[in-house]
């Protein structure tokens, strides 16, 4: 599973991307060698985006939204904003939990 976070800079999303990481390789019940994480500007999004499962934005650039939609949509690509709370306390196991919730939603709604 292919999973970018896209910010400003990619300062801060590395830090939770590193978040993200340790609880996917501490989990029982998730396989780390099935996931992919990328931390990049939300402005490379679309020369990254093909083979991605779940966009993550951070809370500082959700005024991009409408511009990560225009990519994400046409392709079926799911994206959340992250709660500025859950990236300011860099809650990583919250952030991955939303990511597999918003590919299992676009799964069942592709399959429907």
């Amino acid at each position: 599973m292919k999973i970018v976070l896209a910010c400003v800079a990619g300062l801060s999303t590395t830090m939770m991307m590193d978040s993200m990481k340790d609880v996917i390789k501490n989990s029982k019940k998730l396989d780390s060698d099935s996931f992919e994480l990328m931390a990049i500007p939300v402005e490379q999004l679309q020369s990254e985006i093909e083979g991605t499962d779940v966009v993550l934005l951070g809370p500082q650039v959700s005024y991009k939204s409408e511009f990560v939609k225009s990519i994400t949509e046409p392709l079926n690509i799911p994206f959340i904003v992250i709660n500025k709370d859950v990236y300011g306390s860099m809650d990583g196991a919250t952030v991955v939990k939303e990511a597999l919730i918003a590919k299992r939603k676009q799964e069942m709604k592709s399959n429907s």
